[in-house]
């Protein structure tokens, strides 16, 4: 139903996926197997609803922590990063913002905010 709207003002869809989404994290199978099928669906849609619509997704790494995650646990997730910090909310807000305003000819793609991460994947 949305489609017919965004299409008439060149709109664009950004999903919100998981850089384990491809290397699924132990114990996570559920929320690993959601995000992979919404890198799916984000491709999907980009055939389906170009050139009107662009769809693309954002798949963040290390921005915020799960309750139960230690120190320890915490260290060793941002020293496998190259940039060697934690990213925040903000980061994805302008990813959000340049997908919007500055990436016109871009569908179809899901732009790692990762801080590096996936290289060590």
């Amino acid at each position: 139903l949305a489609a017919k709207s965004l299409g008439g003002n060149n709109g664009c869809i950004i999903n919100i996926t998981d850089i384990h989404a491809s290397n699924p994290l132990k114990n996570h199978i559920i929320y690993c197997v959601s995000k992979a099928g919404l890198i799916t669906l984000t491709k999907s849609l980009a055939k389906e609803l170009a050139p009107n619509i662009r769809v693309n997704a954002i798949s963040p790494g290390a921005i915020t922590w799960p309750n139960e995650i230690n120190n320890e646990k915490k260290k060793e997730i941002i020293n496998q990063t190259f940039l060697k910090k934690m990213g925040d909310t903000e980061n994805i807000a302008k990813t959000v913002i340049f997908l919007i305003e500055d990436a016109s000819y871009i569908t179809g793609q899901i732009l790692n905010v990762d801080g590096g991460k996936t290289l060590f994947l």
